[in-house]
């Protein structure tokens, strides 16, 4: 009867809320030393005592350490809970923290699957294309599955050449000089109209950009026209190169006198 009266009416034991919430003794005594999660009082005794209000912050950091989040971050994101407005804003905040967390995972899990099934395909253990790989995953480079065509050769020279951002300007200015074949195809543009031969000249200053200048590499590019491709988007995307921009460059080529073989 004494040890409960020396506990206030409303509070707990470090090992009752421990309890209460699923967690260990020491896992509190941790959060206490990180000042993450005081107790709010002590007992006569000197007893370290938690409130309701104490398991509510707890449930907080709980969740958001669930969610992966360091404890540094969790103290940015802890806010007092006077009053019916911090409990709501700080339950808005754990709420939009959860949605990012979980669109974050989203993507994480969605490029796992998907190197999952290039690993398959590659069908040996090359440590360096699997990252070459959620590399361009994480840039949203849809060309992504061409990584495991390519021989080690041409996958150090663009290791060489590009980084991440210069990766990603690449491939986004290339997707947009597509688009702009695209439209001129739909016009029914002639191969060696004027428009036709200034993208012509931008699709082979990219290529040289590609290949640094070295043409030996351009070979190894046009190898990827003959693989079977599982790909119907790529597919498609090739046909229209070889159907549409490839006259476009030969007109290119015949205009100004180049000789990409050279």
């Amino acid at each position: 009867m004494e040890k409960h009266r020396a506990i206030p009416e409303g509070y707990m034991t470090v090992g009752e809320a421990a309890k209460k919430m699923g967690v260990t003794v020491r896992t509190l005594q941790y959060y206490d030393r990180e000042n993450l999660l005081c107790p709010s009082a002590a007992s006569e005794g000197g007893r370290r005592l938690y409130s309701d209000k104490d398991l509510i912050k707890l449930h907080q950091i709980l969740s958001l350490k669930s969610l992966g989040f360091s404890l540094d971050d969790i103290k940015e994101r802890l806010i007092p809970l006077d009053n019916p407005a911090d409990v709501a804003k700080a339950l808005s905040e754990q709420a939009a923290a959860i949605r990012q967390k979980m669109a974050s995972l989203s993507e994480s899990l969605q490029e796992i699957e998907t190197l999952q099934k290039e690993v398959l395909q590659i069908q040996q253990v090359d440590f360096k294309k699997y990252a070459d790989i959620i590399v361009n995953l994480q840039m949203k480079n849809e060309y992504y599955f061409l990584i495991k065509y390519f021989d080690n050769e041409m996958l150090d020279h663009i290791r060489s050449r590009f980084d991440k951002n210069s990766g990603f300007s690449f491939m986004d200015r290339f997707t947009l000089l597509l688009d702009s074949f695209a439209k001129l195809q739909e016009k029914n543009t002639p191969p060696d109209n004027e428009e036709n031969l200034l993208l012509a000249k931008e699709f082979w200053d990219m290529i040289t950009e590609f290949t640094g200048g070295d043409m030996k590499l351009l070979p190894k590019l046009l190898e990827i026209a003959d693989i079977e491709m599982e790909n119907e988007d790529w597919k498609n995307k090739f046909l229209f190169i070889q159907s549409y921009i490839q006259p476009a460059l030969e007109a290119y080529f015949k205009t100004t006198g180049i000789n990409p073989f050279a």
